[in-house]
């Protein structure tokens, strides 16, 4: 909202040496946020000048230009007159003009110079009012400055920049969604006053005054909605004036468009003029209907089905059920009640008479109109955040002043003033309340000064004190409401700053220590952690080679998803995870290494449905029960994704592209970064390839999770390089795991003795198993066993192969011998024999 500080003089006693600066600061007390203040663009001599001569000069181009000397008085240092180039030729020799001389600067940073130009050194320029930041006076030239100030008594060299307002200033403030009122100057008038405490004067109560009480004679109107939102009625309030015999091609006056240019408004022309300026000086929002236009009364109600309207954009919409319309009896719409008017109802330079609307329509009926046909105007902006409906009859009344003021029009008698608007209900205070919810003492006298300074109606005779709010501020309407408005206006300033002390004893929980510790173990070893939204499609599980019914079973359905194509919740993280990887490569990164920690679905049985509280009201224990049963199991889990080189190539040699093995090994050192033993074992489990697939489980058997490479018909379906690797793991299941106490190892300070081995055994069995009947038969002496070289060819028989391990022996009380660690080796390898067949390779 731009508030220009000479337009809101009028309503409150703003000091005379008051500059924007400090009108702007004192609104900033009461909780206004300053935006900026503008104003003084101009700077330099800008000077009233007098045409000593015109000399037309046509140019090769076909344009001619005016050679003119203007006397400048003294204004130049020479008193010499200035020769000046222009390209305007509404104005003559004689007549009094603004020249800006060499050394000013116009609004935009417009540097002004003499210069060279047409075959004459122009020291200047004669300015049009767009130059200088005016609304234009319609003649598209030259400021004339007998036309726009006739009665002005100015020579030759006088400072124009006072005589045309250039020094005005404009303070900006942006006005939060509850303090509608703040968007007129009525309402911030309010709250200067409250900030400084000087004299207010509101321009509404002389209006009211002044405006007729509804008669007969006045232009039928009916109030017919059949569907109001939550129980308001989308109007309740219509007060209609006519004004007949206006000339609307009238010129709007200068100080009329300086006032809507200032506060940020393009003046149009007089009728639409005019309401702007109620509309900005009240708060009220008004809409000019042409009378001849209409056939028959007005009535107010939804719109139906299949109804269109054409506004004033030039847009035809479609209008909804909910679109609260005014219509031409009943038939016909006319606007979209509160935010734009229609095409065949618009006041154009024939129309001579002109209906004023000025009415009170709910806030969310507009606020859900203006967004649903994307039409943010003024009006709604307005309507939406809550409009005093006790101003309608005194914004009609200065519109129809105006209209008859600069249009010569004549007033109906008739008044037309239909509905009643609910009066604001009482709020019950505790005196007290204030006092203890911000930590300041404040009296009840405070107290009740303070809210009856905003407007509300006080009464003091009971314990609790009973507050009606003013009709404009709809936004009080709890006790704790009014607790701020005390601290507002008694002083943000006064509220002690005191940081908290937090308790001892807390900090992150088991979970989240787990999740860090899972994350800086992976960031260190060059992966980067991603979030993806966890919306997916019954076609993504598909693609990854899930079961459709169970990965359905598994998921819910979204009742209001952001896109219909992914209207299911993840139930694995890699389904989300593979779109990052797929738009890094798109984007020509091919080596990527990425991971995300997030929740997937995990539901058991059939989808319930939650049931739903009353806004504004705490739930009862049952329905808040009822509300947790029906959510979902959410595990936590973590994916990674690896695809091109891990190893890059350089001088030092040739790369290594990532395979099943890193995605294996970065497993394992998420379970060693959280001290626990995770076993690995082959598996086959959608969606990894069904020979390079790991599974994960901790020494109880529980399930932790899968790593390998991905299915090449998964690479195929999602778009993604061949041999992409990655894992799934389920971090839930460690955290509970690690929610133990660690018994920490004591420190070894005897030789550690290895002994390798080679074993023969089938293809089929696996790697794991071999290890887990070393590691049971070498007993508790065995600190590390390495898997070092596997082998199939010629040396071995076929449908065999060759595991060759380092097993690694340590005592903590003595050095072992080469017979004991013998004796340990053999029967690890007899172990081995026993359970998988192995034979020593020799």
């Amino acid at each position: 909202m731009r508030v220009p500080v000479e337009w809101l003089r009028e309503y409150v006693a703003v000091p005379k040496d008051a500059r924007g600066v400090d009108v702007a600061a004192s609104l900033v007390q009461v909780g206004l946020e300053e935006e900026g203040v503008h104003g003084g663009q101009v700077t330099g001599p800008l000077v009233v000048g007098k045409v000593l001569t015109l000399d037309p000069e046509p140019q090769k181009n076909g344009k001619t230009i005016n050679w003119c000397s203007v006397d400048v008085g003294a204004a130049n240092g020479t008193g010499e007159p200035q020769g000046i180039v222009c390209g305007a030729h509404n104005f003559q020799v004689d007549e009094l003009v603004v020249v800006v001389l060499p050394g000013a600067e116009l609004p935009g940073g417009f540097a002004i110079s003499a210069r060279k130009t047409y075959g004459h050194v122009s020291a200047g320029m004669i300015c049009a009012a767009d130059e200088l930041g005016l609304p234009d006076d319609g003649s598209g030239g030259i400021i004339r400055l007998a036309d726009l100030l006739p009665s002005a008594d100015v020579k030759p060299g006088d400072d124009a920049i006072p005589l045309l307002g250039l020094d005005r200033e404009t303070v900006e403030i942006n006005v939060t969604p509850d303090r509608g009122y703040c968007f007129s100057l009525r309402g911030v008038a309010r709250e200067y006053a409250h900030a400084t405490g000087a004299e207010f004067t509101d321009p509404a109560l002389d209006l009211a005054a002044r405006a007729p009480a509804s008669n007969e004679a006045g232009y039928e109107v009916r109030l017919e909605d059949d569907a109001p939102l939550r129980g308001n009625q989308g109007c309740d309030r219509y007060v209609a004036r006519i004004v007949r015999g206006i000339d609307l091609t009238a010129a709007t006056p200068a100080w009329l468009a300086t006032r809507l240019t200032e506060a940020g408004m393009r003046p149009i022309s007089l009728a639409v003029d005019v309401t702007n300026y109620v509309m900005l000086a009240l708060g009220q929002p008004l809409h000019a209907f042409d009378v001849q236009t209409l056939q028959g009364p007005i009535v107010v109600r939804r719109a139906r089905q299949g109804e269109k309207l054409k506004t004033l954009d030039d847009v035809e919409r479609a209008l909804y059920p909910e679109d609260l319309l005014i219509t031409d009896g009943g038939d016909k719409a006319l606007a979209i009640a509160g935010v734009m008017g229609g095409e065949d109802s618009e006041v154009t330079a024939s129309t001579t008479d002109v209906l004023i609307e000025s009415a009170h329509f709910d806030a969310t009926t507009v606020a859900r109109s203006s967004r649903r046909h994307k039409l943010p105007s003024e009006a709604a902006r307005r309507f939406e955040r809550g409009v005093d409906p006790q101003a309608a009859p005194a914004a009609a009344q200065l519109a129809v002043d105006l209209l008859v003021q600069l249009g010569g029009g004549n007033v109906d008698q008739g008044v037309t003033d239909v509905g009643a608007p609910p009066t604001p209900e009482a709020i019950e205070l505790d005196p007290t309340l204030p006092s203890r919810l911000v930590g300041v003492d404040y009296s009840t006298d405070d107290v009740v000064g303070v809210l009856r300074e905003i407007g509300c109606e006080v009464d003091t005779s009971g314990d609790a004190l009973s507050v009606v709010p003013p009709s404009w501020r709809p936004d009080l309407h709890t006790a704790p409401d009014l607790v701020e408005e005390v601290a507002r206006i008694k002083g943000y300033d006064r509220i002690p700053s005191i940081l908290p002390t937090p308790p001892g004893g807390r900090g992150l929980t088991h979970g989240q220590r787990v999740r860090r510790v899972v994350a800086d173990a992976l960031a260190a070893q060059g992966l980067s952690e991603v979030w993806t939204a966890p919306f997916v499609s019954d076609e993504r599980h598909v693609a990854l080679g899930y079961d459709a019914e169970q990965a359905r079973a598994r998921t819910v359905r979204i009742a209001n998803p952001l896109s219909e194509q992914q209207p299911l919740m993840r139930i694995s993280v890699l389904s989300t995870l593979v779109d990052t990887l797929r738009r890094n490569i798109s984007r020509g990164v091919k080596d990527v290494a990425i991971f995300e920690l997030g929740l997937v679905l995990a539901r058991e049985g059939e989808q319930q449905h939650a049931l739903t509280s009353p806004v504004g009201v705490h739930p009862a224990p049952e329905v808040l029960d009822a509300i947790r049963a029906a959510v979902p199991p959410q595990p936590r889990h973590l994916a990674i994704l690896l695809s091109g080189e891990t190893e890059h190539a350089g001088w030092w040699g040739a790369g290594r592209p990532a395979d099943w093995s890193d995605a294996v090994a970065l497993v394992r050192s998420v379970g060693t970064a959280l001290a626990l033993e995770v076993s690995v074992r082959a598996d086959d489990a959608m969606p990894f390839h069904p020979g390079r697939c790991a599974c994960f489980a901790l020494p109880d058997g529980t399930l932790v999770g899968h790593a390998g490479e991905l299915h090449p018909k998964v690479c195929q379906a999602l778009g993604l390089p061949a041999r992409v690797v990655g894992a799934e793991i389920d971090v839930d299941v460690l955290i509970h795991a690690s929610d133990q106490a660690v018994v920490s190892r004591p420190i070894a300070t005897y030789p550690l003795v290895q002994s390798d081995v080679a074993l023969v055994v089938d293809q089929s069995v696996t790697a794991a198993e071999v290890e887990a009947v070393l590691r049971s038969g070498a007993g508790d002496l065995l600190e590390q066993i390495v898997l070092f070289d596997t082998y199939q060819g010629d040396q071995v028989e076929d449908g065999k192969k060759s595991l060759a391990y380092r097993l690694s022996f340590r005592a903590l009380d003595r050095t072992l011998t080469t017979q004991e660690v013998n004796t340990l080796r053999d029967r690890a390898v007899a172990a081995a024999g026993s359970a998988t067949g192995a034979v020593q390779r020799t």
